[in-house]
């Protein structure tokens, strides 16, 4: 099996990357859009319609981006053996965050959609770039592996 996922590397390594970046793109799309969702009001069209947006953002792109990540990411470890690598469990921490992240944004979601709005739309911006220092951290840590 690991001949076939070396062989593979290459479009492994792009796949994980093309949907690093779906995933990304939602993690700083859904916040945003909580910011706009909590101004509306509780039972409105208005609300009903980010219901229905804060959804398919989370079952179109979030949730399958982010187990394709894992995937793909889990067998590119695999095949470089980068599992004690100090670089590459940095790597992990961050997105072992990230996915706790992803994780209290479904929360957040499911408070929104039953009428809570417990954060203020500035706390909702500040927390919005988080996904962005993670990103800017984890790609340091690929490209200039400081832990080899």
């Amino acid at each position: 099996m690991i001949e076939a996922l070396m062989l593979a590397y290459p479009w492994l390594k792009a796949a994980h990357i093309l949907f690093v970046i779906f995933w990304m793109a939602g993690l700083f799309m859904l916040p945003r859009m909580f910011v706009y969702h909590q101004e509306s009001a509780v039972g409105s069209p208005e609300d009903k319609a980010w219901i229905a947006r804060e959804e398919r953002i989370a079952s179109i792109i979030l949730n399958p981006a982010m187990l394709i990540v894992w995937v793909l990411g889990l067998s590119l470890a695999y095949v470089t053996d980068a599992w004690m690598q100090g670089w590459f469990i940095a790597k992990l921490a961050l997105v072992i965050g990230l996915s706790g992240y992803q994780g209290w944004l479904m929360r957040y979601r499911a408070q929104l959609a039953a009428g809570a709005r417990p954060l203020s739309g500035r706390a909702l911006r500040m927390l919005n770039e988080l996904p962005g220092l993670a990103a800017v951290l984890i790609v340091i840590l690929v490209v200039i592996r400081p832990f080899a």
